[in-house]
């Protein structure tokens, strides 16, 4: 009897799991839909990813380096002071 109550919950714990898998790429998904790309606002090594002077995230070299972005929600980057939603 045991040995059924053992294998049932393991069965349901790697079910469970796949669920929980599933539901965070989905939110992924949906959390990069809703981000922009904003340039000129980053502190310095600060930055998302790449730019035209290095070659990782978190190497901008300077505050506000018009080539260096960080991922904001739509529609924040046109309120912040230096934003551009291009690279300079």
């Amino acid at each position: 009897m045991d040995k059924i109550k053992t294998l049932t919950l393991a069965g349901l714990t790697l079910l469970g799991s796949n669920f929980i898998v599933m539901d965070a790429s989905a939110a992924a998904d949906t959390n990069a839909a809703t981000k922009e790309k904003c340039y000129g606002v980053v502190k310095a090594g600060q930055n998302d990813c790449a730019t035209k002077t290095s070659s990782c995230a978190g190497s901008s070299n300077a505050d506000g380096q018009k080539d260096a972005f960080i991922a904001l929600p739509k529609g924040l980057c046109d309120k912040l002071v230096g934003g551009n939603l291009t690279s300079s």
